[in-house]
């Protein structure tokens, strides 16, 4: 969604999650969304989740307790799935490949309870050929292969993920929080889980020589990636002045928050998601309040 146009939707009526993604990030809604479970907690109608944010959405609905927890902690932090020599060899930054094989395998996804949620599961994603955002609700068939394509972000990951004859790659490259999708949708009380402290504020820049030459023949997508700041702070504002009758709660992650996209320190990781559980228990309390 590279042009906001905001369209006041009639009888706003929904609760609506938004989670937004950030690779390692992650391990901050994790925590919330843990929270969450261990409380039998689900108010929300719209569930809408990008990147590691839609990840994280899955396993809260499919009530798998924990599982991303271990993905951040053990399978993410493993040589197999961030690494430079890989990389600088013609293999991924971050090999999805491996990381998807090797979950599905081993920690694969309750579909039975998912797919059984009152709410509504919706995954953000890029479109390769128009650059464009496009939120579509899973299914038995494609639900992997969607959450993999929210998560593939170009060059770091080096393929494009095909989703029923579509090539798609990161949905946080045109509307990494997606509040205004939620708000379009009916949603007036919208949670939004962030993985950045609320200071922070994306600054726009062009893309690099690697990015520019590995994309060349898609031009569309290497200017979404040009716009991404802009959609980004538009995001924020939406949520920092909502219309009226639209209550937005945003959830960050405090200053001292230490996680970057690649981290892999497991005191850090540790600490981070325990910093995410206790505001995940201190959100059920004032939504119950």
């Amino acid at each position: 969604m590279n042009e906001q146009t905001v369209t006041s939707p009639l009888g706003l009526s929904k609760t609506a999650l938004v989670v937004e993604g950030g690779g390692m990030r992650g391990i901050f809604s994790t925590g919330v969304l843990d929270a969450f479970m261990k409380q039998s907690f689900n108010p929300f109608d719209l569930c809408i989740g990008v990147s590691a944010g839609a990840n994280n959405t899955d396993a809260y609905l499919g009530q798998m307790y924990q599982r991303n927890y271990k993905v951040f902690t053990d399978y993410s932090v493993r040589p197999d799935f961030i690494s430079w020599k890989k990389f600088v060899r013609g293999g991924h930054l971050m090999d999805l490949d491996w990381l998807w094989e090797t979950t599905i395998r081993e920690l694969q996804i309750d579909r039975a309870t998912l797919f059984q949620s009152p709410s509504q599961f919706v995954i953000g994603v890029t479109e390769v050929e128009t650059g464009r955002s496009v939120y579509l609700e899973p299914n038995d068939h494609n639900l992997e292969q969607l959450l993999k394509a929210s998560s593939a972000i170009p060059v770091i990951y080096r393929s494009f993920v095909e989703v029923d004859g579509v090539k798609y790659v990161d949905g946080g490259i045109t509307d990494s929080i997606p509040v205004l999708e939620a708000y379009r949708r009916g949603a007036n009380k919208i949670m939004v889980l962030r993985s950045r402290p609320q200071s922070y504020t994306m600054h726009k820049s062009k893309n690099n020589l690697l990015t520019r030459w590995a994309l060349h023949g898609y031009p569309r997508l290497l200017r979404a990636l040009e716009n991404r700041a802009h959609t980004y702070q538009e995001a924020i504002a939406f949520m920092r002045r909502p219309p009226a009758g639209v209550q937005i709660i945003e959830v960050n992650p405090p200053e001292g928050f230490r996680t970057e996209r690649m981290t892999k320190e497991l005191e850090i990781l540790a600490a981070d998601y325990k910093l995410g559980y206790d505001i995940g228990e201190q959100l059920v309390r004032e939504w119950k309040a």
